[in-house]
């Protein structure tokens, strides 16, 4: 029987694994929200999204007292039943970042729940693309690393036959944010892919000085230039400026990237699974993308990633930025600069409870 018969919720703090600072604030923690999901076969799934310091609490009360009772004795097959039914009872605090998030930990469990009654893995089942997703590096590109860190970075991933690697951007002096990705490009030539972010730091005019400082070393993408609600500016910008636009991280509904593509306000969709409300509606934004020729490039989570960005044809890249080492028992396995998905049923991501209970905090 797929009823399920229990679902619950926890909340666990993970520390970080490195400093890590962008243009406008710093990853404090990551606030990492499970659900798990039994079913009357006897099937047991896990499902989580996260935070990056502040919300996670919230995200769990809007679970424990509005959704998960509602998830006891349906089927768990009727995976967009349960989406769209749990997303109406919220409809008062859509769309949003909360909800969403909540979303998002209760779908993943559907999915791995799926995934293991079917004994697939979910970069399969989800569509089955292809196993393997070039990878860059994010970690060695803070904002407070130096030109000399950035450049030893860079050469690493590039020994190591990564396809590109991400310098955050923002510096209160343009000039400054130009002379570290020239020390990058010349360090590493015109091969290897330099991703930029400027994590929604500009107005629209410092981002058309910032884009205009930065295309002379190639940039493979602009990330984030603008308030994610400045669809307006981002179309002005991606009109004025050679560097390929990217934006997803931020948006919380599908609709929202519908307006981006048909405004040609991107030309990289980053959704995050985390973010958009799970896998269910993260298929539905590559979909779309992939009907507008856009390239998905998600963001972060790249344990849950790697299968969605293989399972669909317009997956590119997997941003590698480690951080649930200290609760997994493998990790992501990258070869030949190919980020490889898990092929066990279900998610992929073999969780240590133990270690999650260590670091519980409600």
């Amino acid at each position: 029987m797929s009823i399920i018969t229990t679902a619950t919720a926890l909340l666990a703090d993970i520390a970080v694994e490195t400093d890590r600072t962008d243009a406008v604030q710093s990853f404090v923690k990551q606030e990492t929200i499970l659900v798990e999901i039994t079913s009357a076969d006897g099937l047991h799934a896990t499902g989580y999204a996260y935070t990056i310091g502040t919300g996670g609490s919230s995200v769990l009360a809007l679970l424990q007292d509005h959704l998960l009772p509602l998830l006891v004795g349906q089927d768990a097959r009727n995976v967009e039943g349960l989406w769209q039914r749990l997303f109406t009872t919220t409809r008062s605090t859509t769309t949003g970042a909360i909800t969403s998030l909540a979303l998002a930990a209760v779908d993943t469990a559907l999915w791995d729940l799926r995934c293991k009654r079917a004994g697939e893995p979910l970069w399969r089942l989800a569509g089955g693309h292809r196993r393997e997703v070039p990878v860059y590096d994010t970690e060695g590109g803070w904002l407070h690393l130096s030109p000399d860190d950035l450049v030893k970075s860079a050469l690493r991933a590039q020994e190591a036959g990564w396809a590109g690697v991400k310098i955050k951007v923002g510096k209160p002096d343009v000039a400054e944010d130009a002379e570290r990705l020239r020390a990058v490009r010349e360090a590493v030539g015109p091969s290897l892919h330099i991703m930029t972010d400027a994590n929604q730091s500009q107005t629209v005019s410092s981002a058309l000085r910032l884009a205009s400082a930065l295309e002379p070393y190639a940039p493979y993408w602009l990330e984030e230039p603008l308030p994610a609600d400045d669809l307006g500016g981002h179309a002005q910008l991606a009109r004025a400026t050679r560097i390929p636009i990217a934006v997803g991280e931020s948006m919380y509904s599908v609709m929202q990237f519908r307006t981006y593509l048909e405004n040609r306000a991107a030309s990289v969709v980053q959704v995050d699974a985390a973010r958009i409300g799970g896998i269910t509606p993260w298929l539905k934004v590559a979909h779309l993308a992939e009907s507008h020729n856009v390239m998905v490039c998600p963001h972060f989570l790249m344990e849950l990633h790697v299968s969605l960005a293989a399972a669909v044809p317009n997956g590119h890249f997997v941003e590698y930025i480690p951080q649930l080492r200290a609760v997994t028992r493998t990790e992501l396995a990258v070869r030949d600069g190919m980020a490889v998905a898990p092929d066990e049923p279900g998610i992929g991501i073999d969780w240590d409870m133990d270690a999650i209970d260590n670091r519980r905090v409600s």
